[in-house]
């Protein structure tokens, strides 16, 4: 998978943090002591969350874009946090394999998605991404879980970019059928993928339960475009995980994920299918 022990999509569970993610929350700490005010002070003037302010000083959290604009403005930081936010690294709450891709992910031009296990960690709820920690040993603290599923949701701040990145998704139907978490959780799931579907810079399909012509046999896969121009890979098993670089693999998994394509649902059918399965609950 792409965490160290369950929930997929690099949210490890291992407790080691970044050390870029320490050195920013101090410097926003220096700022708002010097702005004279409380955390709690900010957090009002924020906009966010008294949790996400203490955990973005604390190394815990990543700060959004709309967090590092409003510090600039409220501390008048002259443009310090802006700048040492562009050296950030999604280390807290990513497994160590995971690093590297999720660092590259910040700038991608695409990112192209088969998942035959899990949802895929960008389009996971809250509840769902709390249901899949809980559901493979061993069992964590509360507080570790919460700092995985805070790592997971702040990834997903990807999909509204300014800058948009082009995402494609293939995911198995199975996956969906299964329920993890149960009805609720699985409800609200429905309704988060059915919005992300909408999305202007995303394409969703699903790959139906009966496909005898199947390319994504051999498991899971990632694919990303930079900004350079270059494609790489990504493949995991449990507990490790592999960035491919060589030409020659990249180019076998783009010809899987082309053939993926043509074999799940066109999007608009996959929008309805959700929707129906969506009803049914």
């Amino acid at each position: 998978m792409t965490d160290e022990e369950p929930g997929p999509d690099g949210c490890g569970k291992e407790p080691e943090r970044s050390d870029s993610l320490r050195t920013f929350g101090a410097v926003v700490k220096a700022f708002r002591e010097r702005a004279g005010l409380t955390q709690e002070a900010w957090a009002e003037l924020s906009g966010y969350s008294l949790s996400t302010c203490a955990g973005v000083e604390q190394g815990r959290r990543f700060p959004p874009p709309g967090f590092i604009e409003r510090a600039e403005d409220v501390f008048d930081a002259f443009g310090a946090l802006r700048k040492a936010s562009k050296f950030l690294s999604r280390g807290h709450g990513l497994a160590a394999w995971f690093r590297q891709w999720a660092k590259m992910e910040l700038t991608a031009l695409s990112l192209y998605t088969y998942e035959c296990r899990v949802v895929p960690g960008l389009l996971q709820t809250e509840a769902y991404a709390r249901a899949v920690i809980d559901g493979v040993p061993p069992s964590l603290r509360v507080e570790r879980v919460e700092e995985l599923v805070a790592a997971r949701s702040e990834r997903q701040e990807l999909l509204h970019r300014d800058d948009p990145i082009t995402f494609s998704f293939i995911v198995e139907q199975a996956i969906l059928e299964r329920r993890t978490g149960g009805p609720d959780v699985t409800r609200q799931l429905l309704d988060h993928i059915i919005a992300c579907a909408r999305l202007r810079n995303v394409e969703l399909q699903i790959m139906p339960l009966v496909q005898p012509d199947h390319a994504g046999l051999d498991g899971p896969m990632q694919l990303m475009e930079t900004q350079e121009r270059q494609w790489f890979g990504y493949i995991e098993g449990q507990k490790v995980g592999q960035l491919i670089s060589d030409p020659e693999a990249v180019s076998d998994l783009q010809a899987r994920y082309a053939k993926l394509r043509s074999q799940a649902l066109t999007p608009a059918d996959s929008l309805s299918l959700l929707k129906r399965m969506r009803g049914a609950l």
